[in-house]
């Protein structure tokens, strides 16, 4: 025999219903069968609501109880023909007619007991499952209806009552050995006390009336029927790739559904988990669907098995925390606490204690904190007194996530993978409690944090084939633009190849923002303009935080002062930066040193290779030369692709003035070139490549000779241009001295014992520097290593392509 319980959304109406009869029809043909029903859906919780009403005198009651019957009595039109409709709406009225009278003496009285309650809720088992009932006589099944609340027996602890076990198994193993009819219909949640009076099983009651059923009589197998096709990895709310689980032990189902998973209530399962008898879940409106199969019988071996079976989460949770020096070596202080609570009825979910014994941590209910803060103090109100105990410490807004699988236990690592992924996403864990079984970790974390801890947690342990990265780019100019070219073009290279996918969650410029979650499709990003929001660096910042997504980068692709200003506010949220924007590196020592500690501290990363030779792996072999225990000595380099570009072109044949307009119509300078010929650029690089090989170096240390006349630096760019022409005479005098000596012209960077120069100067044939053409640039390290043949890094150091590739580099090596 098998055991069949539908509840929730597969009563909800008459269309529902029939897919339970279809389900009903098709196990009833192989195996007679025990269905358990709910009330319809939302039924249960409208007569406590009517009577809590009518409890303090609202007729709001009445209108409740006339919805409630109407839905009855269109039910019983829907599922059966009008000749037998008569007797059926009549039983309908008369049974709304005595619930009426209830609710008319709570109204009179003022008083809603917990035997009045059990009485009302019992009402929506009992209507939904004998309508059904009759339903499938209708159609001319074998099907009796049986009053599960004459069977199961329970103390009288109304609306949370006690089942008395060896009573209610022998009244349904008789029933049942004495009616063997193919189909039986039973309400659930109902039972009756030793004098008859109507109780209810608490929350899970038809799931147990179930698994009362199923163990009395030792079936072959429990279904439970609800509306989704078992139980999940995770909260499909919350993780959008959250998997159907087809197999699961009962011990880690119980210990998914201790924490949040709302398929099961694990006391509800508790007297088919002792039979050892299999429980499947299974969805109503996907029947074929494998659903989940929960059993102590599955064969699948350690190695095969995946570490966890599921993440689980519980939301609403209050911390309280007891310490003080008086608890040390005490013994009962633990039994004291839990015992004030226990009187308070109030669940603890989880606990944590230091080997200290300074402190003990429970976690509860939110709802239950104001109780529990109340029974603690007074408990220990001598304690507090003297000082041995300070008042109880509760902090509110938290989540519980459990990581829950039987295979944790045989796996080194898990735990270190756990608090790793977690603490990469800046989630900080206010609590940890892991069961001696090792199926299960759970931690306690801010309730802003749920959504992304579940999904970091589900990537690391179920989603291994892609990664998800969220990229958050400020900046859609030039190299902004080429940048998001080439992230369309490369995600699928990315994804078969390096298992990450690259959404592009938001973007932004000056005038215009827009966030999307799950990236901005490439046929959307063109018109984005069109529909964004007026931006802000602060709101752009804010958003990036709210929405508080997984593995985010936050990509600055502008010359702004601005943007680097929210920098540290990222880092401190655990979100990546890459810069293409020098101004962060290459301001104030102390606050370029606090983005890097507090991207370290953070467990995030800051990269901004691009600040120095675009594309080039300039500021990467500094890096790589450190960390392996070299020292860089000297540095000489040239490092604007503008200014080589220019001095490579100013041979005489044009005008110095002509030969910048050319290099700022090929986008090798800045809208306004005086950025790039004055040399602030060039000592912003020799800066920040002198801090990166651990040299503390002011901006304001580094020498810069400039070459451009005091007057070509007045007025707007157009006034600029006006006086390169007027001062050609002075640009030829400068590339004619170099002539003369044999040599030509080169804009470049050094540093050398702790000081750092930048200038035109005159670069002989036989110079690292001398054969250097276009946009390039180089850069010469001499180390303790590289002393005799310095170390090279030589290539194209300007251009929208380079610099956008420099930086999607950066984006790949930050996650």
């Amino acid at each position: 025999m098998k055991i069949l319980k539908f509840g929730g959304t597969s009563v909800a109406n008459s269309q529902n219903i029939f897919r339970v009869e279809n389900i009903i029809k098709k196990e009833s043909a192989k195996h007679k069968i025990v269905v358990i029903v709910s009330a319809l859906h939302g039924v249960t919780d409208g007569l406590i609501k009517a009577a809590e009403y009518a409890s303090v005198k609202d007729d709001s009651y009445l209108s409740i109880l006339k919805k409630l019957e109407d839905q009855h009595l269109l039910l019983v039109k829907e599922l059966l023909p009008i000749l037998e409709q008569s007797s059926w709406l009549s039983f309908v009225k008369k049974h709304f007619n005595d619930i009426e009278d209830l609710y008319h003496g709570i109204f009179v009285l003022g008083e809603l007991t917990g035997r009045i309650k059990d009485k009302i809720a019992s009402y929506g088992e009992f209507l939904s499952s004998s309508i059904i009932s009759a339903r499938l006589q209708y159609k001319g099944f074998d099907c009796l209806w049986m009053n599960s609340a004459d069977l199961i027996k329970t103390d009288d602890n109304f609306t949370n009552a006690k089942v008395n076990t060896d009573l209610t198994e022998k009244n349904i193993r008789e029933y049942l050995r004495v009616h063997q009819n193919q189909i039986i219909i039973a309400p659930g949640f109902v039972a009756q006390d030793e004098n008859n009076n109507a109780t209810t099983l608490g929350r899970g009651g038809s799931d147990y009336t179930a698994s009362l059923i199923a163990a009395a009589i030792h079936a072959d197998e429990l279904q439970i029927w609800t509306d989704v096709s078992g139980m999940m990895t995770a909260d499909p709310r919350l993780a959008a790739h959250a998997k159907p689980i087809f197999e699961i032990s009962y011990h880690e189902a119980m210990e998914l559904s201790h924490f949040g998973a709302k398929v099961l209530y694990p006391p509800s399962i508790q007297p088919v988990m002792t039979k050892n008898i299999d429980l499947k879940i299974k969805n109503t409106f996907d029947p074929d669907a494998p659903g989940t199969l929960v059993s102590h019988h599955l064969e699948v071996s350690e190695n095969t098995r995946q570490i966890a079976v599921g993440v689980s989460n519980m939301s609403h949770i209050a911390l309280l925390t007891l310490e003080g020096s008086g608890m040390i070596g005490i013994p009962g202080i633990s039994a004291r606490l839990f015992q004030c609570l226990n009187h308070e009825k109030i669940n603890v979910i989880l606990i944590t204690q230091g080997s200290s014994e300074h402190s003990i941590t429970l976690a509860i209910n939110e709802k239950d904190r104001i109780a529990a803060e109340n029974a603690i103090n007074f408990s220990f109100a001598d304690d507090i007194n003297l000082k041995r105990v300070s008042p109880v410490k509760i902090e509110n807004g938290l989540s519980i996530v459990a990581l829950v699988g039987e295979n944790m236990k045989n796996r080194s690592g898990v735990s270190a993978r756990m608090f790793g992924c977690l603490g990469n996403n800046g989630i900080n864990i206010r609590a940890i409690a892991q069961g001696s079984s090792e199926r299960n970790i759970s931690i306690v974390i801010s309730e802003n944090d749920i959504r992304k801890a579940v999904n970091v947690l589900h990537e690391e342990f179920f989603e291994s084939e892609i990664k998800q990265i969220h990229l958050y780019l400020c900046g859609t100019g030039n190299v902004g633009s080429k940048l998001i070219r080439q992230i369309y073009d490369q995600n699928q290279y990315l994804r078969e190849n390096l298992l990450i996918n690259l959404r592009i969650a938001g973007l932004s410029n000056s005038r215009k923002m827009i966030f999307a979650d799950k990236g901005i499709p490439e046929e959307e990003y063109h018109h984005w303009n069109e529909y964004g929001q007026e931006a802000s660096v602060h709101d752009f910042t804010e958003e990036i935080i709210s929405r508080n997504l997984r593995n985010s980068v936050f990509v600055d692709i502008t010359a702004s002062p601005e943007i680097p200003k929210v920098y540290e506010k990222l880092l401190k949220r655990s979100i990546n930066i890459v810069a293409c924007n020098k101004i962060a590196a290459s301001s104030d020592f102390e606050q370029y040193k606090t983005l890097k500690n507090t991207a370290r501290n953070h467990n995030c990363n800051f990269y901004f290779e691009t600040n120095v030779g675009a594309g080039l792996p300039v500021i990467g072999t500094i890096n790589d030369l450190i960390k392996s225990g070299d020292k860089i000595t000297a540095i000489e380099a040239v490092l604007s692709g503008t200014l080589n570009f220019v001095f490579n072109n100013y041979d005489g044949s044009k005008t110095f003035s002509e030969v910048v307009a050319q290099a700022q119509q090929e986008g090798y300078t800045e809208p306004d070139p005086r950025l790039d010929l004055s040399g602030t650029d060039v000592a912003r690089k020799i800066l920040i490549l002198a801090r990166e090989a651990g040299y503390p170096l002011q901006f304001d240390e580094v020498e810069n000779i400039s070459f451009l006349p005091e007057a070509c630096m007045q007025g707007n760019v157009e006034n600029f241009y006006e006086k390169l022409s007027e001062y050609e005479n002075h640009f030829k005098s400068l590339l004619a001295n170099a002539q003369k000596e044999g040599k030509i012209l080169k804009y470049t960077a050094e540093f050398k014992n702790g000081k750092a120069k930048v200038g035109l100067q005159h670069i002989a044939p036989g110079s690292d520097l001398f054969h250097l053409y276009g946009k390039d640039n180089i850069v010469i390290f001499n180390t303790l290593r590289y002393s005799e043949q310095p170390l090279v890094v030589k290539g194209a150091g300007a251009g929208a392509e380079v610099t956008a590739s420099g930086v999607f580099a950066d984006i790949i090596r930050s996650i």
